[in-house]
């Protein structure tokens, strides 16, 4: 079965995105099967992958909400596969509220493809509402990428909390991980902040940084990952060290 990790932070701009599609087309590149589900109507994790938000159907939201087969709204990428979304989901939370097993309906969502891929990797919104709550239930681990500077580090502890609270109540095999994101070694604050995070998460940040690089946000814009569009800038190289670090810890089955 898939291992299934999600990008939790209710803070925006902090490198969720940008993680979970560059760590899924590096892990494709490695030969693992992956599949990024898209959960945030924002919709940045589908087109970061050259894929059009506005036009795709059916979508995560049609899979929660109408009964869309899962098989059919995965779009086949060559950097992964992956489960569109687009704004239609920002009202899904008010939807799911009167249905069963609202805060599982995308694990359950998910159970249908796993069996098909390696990795799983869930881009959450930045928020801590039922959509974030249907990311924390459906994970096997939740990654929290910080960025390496002072404000990035407030609410921090809300999100650790309900992680708790999930554990305890909804989904006790939880694991969490950090991420550093945006860093730059040679200011004093990323290192304050890389020490916080340490302290936040002990035993459980990754040792691979990312850097602040510029390549990093051009790719976006070109519909690709970073790999793709600049596969020797430090952003990819970090990426890629990313992808072994976690390959390390979840090695791929093997194949015939």
């Amino acid at each position: 079965m898939a291992k299934t990790i999600a990008f939790v932070n209710q803070k925006g701009g902090v490198g969720k995105t940008t993680s979970c599609v560059n760590l899924a087309a590096c892990l494709q590149e490695a030969g693992a099967k992956v599949l990024v589900c898209d959960f945030d109507p924002q919709g940045n994790a589908t087109s970061g992958f050259g894929v059009d938000k506005g036009a795709v159907f059916p979508t995560i939201y049609d899979v929660l909400i109408s009964g869309a087969a899962v098989e059919h709204a995965i779009v086949h990428t060559k950097y992964s596969d992956v489960l569109p979304a687009n704004k239609g989901l920002a009202g899904a939370s008010v939807e799911m509220i009167p249905l069963d097993r609202r805060e599982y309906r995308l694990k359950d969502a998910l159970a249908q493809v796993e069996a098909s891929y390696d990795f799983i990797l869930i881009d959450c919104p930045p928020s801590l509402e039922l959509l974030t709550l249907n990311c924390l239930c459906a994970a096997d681990t939740v990654l929290v990428p910080v960025q390496c500077e002072y404000y990035a580090l407030e609410g921090l502890s809300d999100l650790l909390s309900t992680v708790r609270i999930v554990k305890g109540r909804l989904n006790p095999a939880i694991a969490l991980e950090g991420l550093l994101t945006m860093y730059d070694g040679r200011t004093n604050l990323s290192l304050q902040v890389a020490e916080e995070v340490k302290r936040h998460f002990p035993g459980k940040v990754f040792a691979t940084v990312i850097p602040r690089n510029v390549r990093l946000s051009e790719a976006p814009s070109h519909g690709k990952p970073v790999t793709a569009y600049d596969s020797s800038s430090r952003g990819a190289v970090a990426y890629r060290r990313l992808a072994e670090e976690l390959l390390e810890k979840n090695p791929l089955p093997r194949r015939a």
